[in-house]
């Protein structure tokens, strides 16, 4: 049994092991484990149920990963990603209104366009249509947004009547719980060690517990949370997907998604030399594996479902074979009976990890051409636009209504490809919709 296992996932010919495949697993689940709790928190804000929240997580996570291990054989891991889940509770519930079952609804049409793309083939043509340089700065600024979420969280900016924002108040308990966990969280983080993110946020507990600013679980370990409250909610609120700004909504999702998977993928499989003549093998199948867990997450009643970056820290092990993505969708699995625990993650436990990971998105920013101005200006408005205007989708519009006047002013009009200009009569529809009509 042993041997077919290690034969199918191509041991020999990718020099691997048994041990360092599963090693290679387990050094990802504990890289991404913050997920777990930081995605309840965050959907939460959404007013929605936590602990199906938290069942949900796990369970697309874990069907994700085996997928993607066991079709596609990479050794890369999915969950509900950080920012995309943060446009969903703040830009679009909070900020745009809409019910959260609606939204669900939105996900769910998401990644059945997400499949019939990847079906027919058409992400090249997608991914083409969009310049790398608004790919990056989209990703760019969706870390800034997650890191401003991660500091107004944690107390250490808040709202001030003369400046607009402000520093927090040092006096304030819980915000030196905040400080802790940057601090100690940006230190594991530059001392490289595994799962730096998630000791960070058990220390940050730690200490919280201790000096009684977060309480006592009344348990460690339970059966997991019930999904009544999200399961199969989206099914029948897809009807309410009925103007423009929820199709705006739609489209924000697949293309964020899409692109944040495609650009993680691409990353990855360069990191563990998978690459060939600039191509991906099997990209479709790592593909149709996230986006298969995309649906069937929106279905249990979580935000979409993306490749991890931190899945870098299982190929950096040895982990070569889609074991180790098996490994980790099967660690995910057992984490279900760990929900008491999202009683002592406070806000001022996730803060941390939100800034830390959105320092880790920023870095995407490097690759844009800031000497061009007909690139920088669009890439620079979505950047800063996501945080000043609280909405991702507010920042994108931003950036791409306002990049084939740039590129027309700079005579590369014709640089701009076809869908380029019709996103920016959708995204000027869209803002006139949410602003003036």
């Amino acid at each position: 049994m042993l041997n077919k296992i290690s034969t199918y996932f191509e041991f020999d010919k990718l020099g691997t092991t048994w041990k360092r495949e599963v090693l290679a697993g387990f050094t990802t689940f504990i890289s991404m484990a913050y997920i777990l709790f930081v995605n309840p928190s965050v959907l939460g804000a959404a007013n929605m149920d936590k602990g199906a929240v938290f069942t949900a997580t796990a369970l697309a996570s874990a069907l994700g990963c085996l997928l993607m291990g066991i079709l596609a054989k990479y050794p890369i891991a999915t969950a509900p990603a950080l920012g995309i889940n943060a446009f969903f509770a703040y830009s679009v519930v909070i900020g745009m209104k809409v019910p959260w079952q609606t939204a669900l609804a939105g996900v769910f049409i998401a990644s059945l366009i997400f499949i019939v793309i990847t079906i027919f083939k058409l992400r090249e043509l997608i991914i083409d249509a969009i310049p790398s340089d608004l790919k990056y700065a989209i990703s760019g600024g969706i870390g800034l947004f997650i890191a401003f979420l991660g500091l107004s969280d944690g107390g250490l900016i808040v709202a001030n009547k003369s400046t607009m924002i402000g520093l927090g108040s040092l006096s304030e308990p819980t915000t030196w719980l905040t400080i802790f966990g940057l601090i100690v969280t940006a230190i594991l983080m530059v001392r490289k060690v595994p799962g730096a993110i998630f000791v960070g946020m058990v220390l940050t507990t730690i200490l919280g517990l201790a000096t009684k600013l977060i309480a006592m679980p009344t348990a460690i370990v339970s059966a997991a949370p019930s999904l009544k409250p999200t399961f199969l909610v989206a099914l029948k609120h897809v009807g309410d997907i009925n103007t423009l700004q929820l199709a705006v909504v739609v489209l924000t999702f697949l293309l964020v998604t899409f692109f944040d998977t495609a650009g993680t993928l691409v990353g990855l499989a360069n990191q563990a030399g998978f690459m060939k003549d600039n191509k991906m093998p099997r990209v479709g199948k790592a593909l149709a594996s996230d986006s298969t867990a995309m649906l069937v997450g929106s279905l249990l009643g979580t935000s979409p479902v993306g490749a991890y970056v931190e899945s870098s820290a299982g190929i950096a092990v040895g982990g070569r074979s889609g074991l180790t993505a098996v490994t980790t969708g099967v660690l995910f699995l057992f984490g279900l009976f760990f929900s008491p625990l999202l009683a002592v993650v406070s806000m001022q436990v996730t803060a941390p990890a939100l800034i830390i990971v959105g320092v880790l998105m920023a870095q995407s920013l490097r690759q844009i051409n800031w000497d061009q101005l007909e690139i920088a200006i669009p890439s620079f408005l979505i950047l800063i636009g996501m945080p000043l205007t609280y909405s991702i989708s507010d920042g994108i519009a931003l950036g791409f209504i306002v990049y084939p006047i740039t590129m027309i002013a700079a005579k590369r009009g014709k640089e701009v490809s076809p869908i380029m200009y019709a996103l920016f009569f959708v995204f000027v529809g869209f803002m006139w919709i949410l602003n003036v009509g």
